[in-house]
């Protein structure tokens, strides 16, 4: 494995391509195969890039055009990403999630030459978006889609190009030497929380330096011979730096998760060392944990408690250890968390979140369990880790310190502003967004928080998404839908009362409550019924006064809504990185969220 120069690297193809010639046979990319786990070796990952690089020359592609990218996480997106690169071209992600009418806004906004796209499903939905994309002129798809374009499009199998690549002179270090770290690398569209989504332009150079401060963050575990566990879409600026090229950098294996119903088992597949998610992730594994203990009840249940208990206090207080409660502990390392750390697979050095705020007591829950969990905050403008707690010295009600080669300050109003080589080059064909955005070299987060005496920075909420009340009195939703949605009743929320006289939430009630309550109660486990259900709602009302019992006056719940379908991203309630889109809930359930200041509802 080549050692790396952050610093000075000249850009992330050829950094590949020395990393390929260093580690030839050792296994890169894994992915299922006949439901087993198989791997892509380094040197046959670099063959195929270099193929591939040289059929989209042959395509026409030169330096700077755009190449848009569809698929779910797999060896081919990886291989797919670096030939673009290695072409001098620029990448650019879409979510899988995306309509047709999603893939041809983000064709026609960044003027891409090509796409290339995975499945028969995916292309159903990237073929029409691509025969009318004025300057697309072909598509190469990883599977054959249901019907081949009929237009001039040019349509290539993976195969196809891979053969017809292989077929020409090898030229593809070459065109990558052309390229300088300050050249275009990929263009990422934000997650459109509030809005359309922005072409986020990130250089080679923002994306090294974002790579030197993951490995000086990680240095403190002890890096090795890495695992890292895929999950988060590829098409989101946080995986594509964390869990495509940081794990490049380092010559780490990469397993690709096959979908959230299966994670359990991936993990103990896989057996990650290193693994970065949303908060979302943390949350389903807390629950499921919980679950299963609770099911187990007795003397299980008891231990269990009793680790999280102490676990707790050594994390929080760790000088209030009586010298019995540190043996428990050590007793405890052995009957219980050393069993949880098995079910992650039994080797895994440290989780990241980021993507949105963890809630405290998911964090903590791991941490008593002895799961190291460093939150971390970011967003794809920043290429795009900004801050993160270290392995070593978490503070898991903050975001942590900001990273080596970041610089940060807080202004005036609150906002988070940050500065250094990672900032984006702007807004792809939006100069009036990137002038509001970056001004002066510092890139206005549009998050507010505070940095304590370590440097440490809690985040409190988006500046756009705090609600002001009609009092003039600032209220977080964030952290009132934190409270609820770790309650066991209840899966989603989104808190509601921007000049209001107080807060009113629409829940999305848990799939296994409302099935439990169906069958007891002897009703369709359907929410559209359930809804205007009396006792229903009394049950609801009941856990949301539990959690009004923990809030302060202001961010008490007074009334509520019970949602009649979860938030997804089928319905655009929510976007692929699973944050609540407020702007999309707003405008299906405002009348009614409203209707609830005029006494119409609980």
């Amino acid at each position: 494995m080549a050692i790396i120069d952050y610093k000075n690297a000249q850009n992330l193809a050829l950094m590949f391509f020395d990393q390929a010639e260093s580690l030839g046979d050792k296994p890169f990319l894994w992915a299922k195969k006949d439901s087993v786990y198989s791997p892509t070796s380094w040197r046959e990952a670099d063959s195929a890039v270099r193929a591939l690089a040289r059929a989209l020359k042959a395509q026409g592609i030169r330096a700077g055009d755009r190449v848009v990218i569809i698929s779910e996480n797999r060896p081919e997106w990886a291989i797919a990403d670096l030939a673009i690169i290695a072409c001098g071209a620029v990448t650019v992600p879409a979510y899988v999630t995306n309509t047709v009418a999603d893939n041809l806004y983000i064709l026609e906004n960044c003027g891409a030459r090509g796409v290339i796209c995975s499945s028969a499903k995916l292309l159903a939905n990237a073929l029409p978006a691509a025969t009318h994309a004025a300057q697309c002129e072909f598509v190469i798809g990883m599977e054959e889609p249901e019907e081949r374009p009929t237009s001039g499009l040019a349509f290539l199998t993976w195969q196809q190009a891979l053969l017809a690549g292989a077929a020409l002179d090898d030229d593809v270090r070459a065109m990558a030497a052309r390229r300088t770290r300050n050249d275009l690398a990929c263009i990422i569209y934000t997650s459109g929380t509030g809005g359309a989504p922005k072409g986020v332009m990130l250089s080679h150079r923002a994306l090294f330096t974002n790579l030197l401060s993951a490995h000086d963050l990680l240095m403190d575990i002890g890096l090795g011979d890495e695992v890292f566990l895929s999950f988060l879409p590829l098409s989101h600026s946080y995986e594509h730096t964390c869990g495509l090229f940081f794990p490049i950098s380092i010559g780490a294996q990469i397993y690709y998760a096959e979908g959230a119903d299966t994670l359990a088992a991936n993990l103990l597949e896989a057996r990650p060392t290193i693994m970065t998610a949303v908060p979302r992730l943390y949350e389903v594994l807390h629950g499921r944990i919980l679950a299963g203990v609770q099911r187990a009840g007795g003397k299980k249940l008891q231990l269990f408690m009793k680790a999280l208990e102490l676990g707790r206090k050594r994390v929080e207080r760790p000088g209030d250890l009586t010298l019995m409660e540190k043996a428990q502990n050590l007793v405890l390392d052995l009957l219980v968390r050393r069993k949880v750390k098995q079910r992650m697979g039994g080797r895994l050095k440290t989780f990241i979140s980021g993507g949105a705020p963890l809630n405290y007591e998911v964090g903590m829950f791991f941490l008593s369990l002895g799961v190291k969990l460093c939150q971390g905050y970011g967003q794809t403008e920043a290429a795009p880790v900004i801050a993160c707690n270290r392995p070593f010295n978490i503070k898991i009600a903050t975001v942590g310190p900001p990273l080596l080669g970041v610089e940060v300050k807080i202004a005036e109003d609150g906002e988070i502003l940050a500065r250094g080589d990672f900032v984006m080059d702007g807004y792809w064909d939006d100069p009036e967004a990137t002038e509001r955005t970056v001004i002066g070299g510092w890139l206005h987060t549009g998050d507010v928080g505070v940095m304590d005496a370590d440097g440490y920075i809690t985040i409190t909420d988006r500046k756009r998404d705090i609600i002001v009340i009609s009092g003039g009195d600032n209220i977080s939703p964030q952290r009132v839908e934190g409270f609820l949605t770790l309650q066991p009743e209840i899966t989603q929320a989104m808190v509601y009362g921007d000049k209001r006289p107080y807060l009113v939430a629409l829940i999305v009630p848990a799939p296994e409550f409302v099935e439990r309550y169906a069958r007891e109660n002897g009703a369709a486990p359907d929410l559209a019924l359930l809804a205007s259900d009396k006792g229903f709602r009394s049950a609801i009302a009941s856990v949301i006064d539990r959690v009004n019992g923990t809030l302060s006056q202001l961010e008490k719940i007074r009334r509520f809504l019970i949602a009649t379908e979860a938030f997804t991203t089928d319905n655009h309630m929510m976007t692929p990185t699973l944050k609540i889109r407020r702007h999309s809930i707003r405008k299906d359930y405002g009348d009614r969220l409203d209707a609830l200041y005029e006494g119409k509802g609980a």
